[in-house]
């Protein structure tokens, strides 16, 4: 065997050593995207429609970025088992491209740049609001549609982008509804804030704030951590020491959970409320007993009172052998409502249907969609929850009157 030949061997043993060494980061600095799958080539013929998909699969919140991936999958898969998409009498397959933006604003920017070189013919996702909203003025600049199934951060459609859609209500209506209840239905009256200093986590905070003491409620204390870190003893001892009625974190279950059980630990006798990004099952799951009491809400109707929650959570959990952690009907309505518009107009060109896109009047799973003049979703409900004998239960719904049936 030549040297040449042992040099290669070498050289590919290493590198698999390497990957299976490399631990995967909730939010790296810089690093290259990494593909969940083999990227298919959008075909010359164009007989096949590409949608992207983008969201951290890797990390600390990759059961979120599953979610999404699997919610997009089964809406995919269901079109593409009926026959496909018929445009101009001609029948079409959808073929889904994956990326991990592992939460990183700087590799979603590559990712969506990859998308655009790719000339995919629209794009769900981001998750996070911190990938969305970057990677949208790539999308924007290349006249690809967009719908976000979980970026809520009211920057995302205030840019102005005639591309930029989501499908569940903002953090600005979010935010009001949370605030309000912790002073109204909660009779908070001193509150304490902690957000993670990403677009969404800070973004809702800062609605939180707002509502808060706009409703009566004294704010005692603002403080900030970031969203890979887990220990917040100190943070926490600050805020034992103003005693507030209420701790608000805007942040995810990663960081929220741990957070819970330190508050127990420490003898804090205040509540501790989130948003969307703590109202799930791992949340339960990581706090174990200490999950009780938590409060968060997340945008629509409960999935169960989804007008198609039921049928599609059983089809979710035959389909992935994973009950649903968040954001997977939204994602699934995102690429049905895509698909419609390019029904309506006759082409899957981004330039063609986007027109159509923005007059959708679509009945999903997650209720009736229909977007304002900056692609915001019209009558967005907002749904309260607490933790209750380990379970998730509904202490409210506000908005969104059509949404349920």
């Amino acid at each position: 065997m030549s040297i040449a030949r042992y040099g290669l061997m070498a050289a590919a043993v290493m590198s698999l050593a390497a990957c299976g060494d490399k631990k995967p980061e909730a939010a790296p600095e810089a690093s290259a995207p990494a593909a969940s799958a083999p990227a298919p080539e959008k075909k010359a013929e164009s007989d096949v429609i590409v949608i992207g998909h983008a969201g951290p699969l890797t990390g600390s919140i990759a059961h979120l970025g599953k979610d999404n991936e699997y919610g997009v999958k089964m809406a995919i898969d269901e079109i593409n088992a009926a026959g496909g998409v018929e445009i101009g009498g001609k029948k079409m397959k959808i073929e889904m491209i994956s990326e991990d933006d592992q939460a990183d604003p700087k590799v979603a920017t590559t990712i969506a740049q990859r998308f655009v070189d790719k000339k995919v013919n629209g794009i769900i996702g981001h998750l996070n609001s911190g990938t969305t909203i970057p990677a949208s003025k790539i999308y924007s600049e290349a006249g690809i549609p967009q719908i976000s199934p979980s970026a809520t951060a009211v920057a995302y459609t205030a840019q102005g982008f005639k591309t930029a859609f989501r499908v569940m209500a903002n953090d600005a209506q979010q935010g009001k509804v949370l605030g309000e209840y912790a002073v109204k239905k909660l009779g908070a009256k001193k509150v304490a804030i902690i957000d993670d200093r990403t677009a969404y986590g800070q973004g809702l905070a800062d609605q939180f704030e707002a509502a808060a003491k706009a409703a009566g409620a004294e704010v005692v204390k603002r403080e900030f951590t970031s969203n890979s870190e887990t220990d917040f003893s100190s943070i926490l001892t600050n805020i034992k020491s103003v005693k507030p009625d209420l701790v608000f974190f805007g942040g995810m279950d990663a960081q929220g959970a741990p957070m819970k059980k330190q508050l127990a630990k420490l003898g804090i006798k205040a509540k501790l409320m989130g948003g969307d990004g703590v109202q799930t099952p791992e949340f339960i799951k990581l706090s174990g007993a200490d999950a009780e009491g938590m409060v968060a809400s997340i945008p629509g109707v409960p999935k169960e009172q989804m007008q198609g929650g039921k049928e599609f959570l059983e089809k979710f959990k035959a389909k992935n052998n994973v009950d649903v952690q968040l954001y997977a009907p939204f994602c699934y309505d995102a690429v049905m409502v895509m698909v419609d518009a390019m029904k309506r107009a006759g082409s899957a060109d981004p330039a063609k249907y986007l027109p159509e896109l923005a007059k959708t009047q679509y009945k999903g799973v997650t209720g009736d969609i229909a977007f304002d003049e900056k692609g915001d979703i019209k009558n967005g409900a907002v749904t309260l929850y607490t933790v209750k004998g380990g379970k998730w239960e509904v202490l409210d719904v506000v908005g969104g009157a059509a949404a349920a049936k």
